[in-house]
């Protein structure tokens, strides 16, 4: 099983910065896959960022120049710079991680409490 927990989120003024982390534990063979998603107010979940394992990254459109998704494998962790925020960021973030528990094995998704970014005046 595999928890994961995202740190760093907070209440930031349009045009300012946040770092947010994840932080994957328990008991997995490998992660593949990290990767954040987000669910601003009134909206469904929408995908973010990711990074593989081997290092391939991807950002969707609306936040590419803006944010930088970073993973650090000796540690299970993978971030999210924030820059530039806007207040149609403001969302809960998600960290979302697929694992497997043996070599070659089924992967499995897990998925994070999430984290409240919001950013007002």
């Amino acid at each position: 099983q595999v928890q994961l927990v995202e740190y760093g989120g907070g209440l930031v003024q349009p045009g300012g910065s946040l770092r947010l982390s994840c932080l994957a534990s328990g008991s997995f063979f490998q992660l593949d896959t990290m990767a954040w998603y987000r669910r601003a107010p009134g909206k469904e979940r929408e995908y973010v960022a990711q990074m593989t394992k081997s290092g391939f990254i991807h950002h969707t459109e609306s936040v590419k120049d803006r944010f930088t998704i970073s993973r650090d494998n000796a540690k299970n962790t993978v971030d999210l710079q924030m820059d530039r925020l806007q207040p149609e960021d403001t969302a809960v973030y998600y960290c979302k991680a697929v694992s497997t528990d043996t070599p070659g094995g089924r992967p499995q998704e897990h998925w994070g409490q999430g984290t409240q970014v919001t950013v007002s005046l």
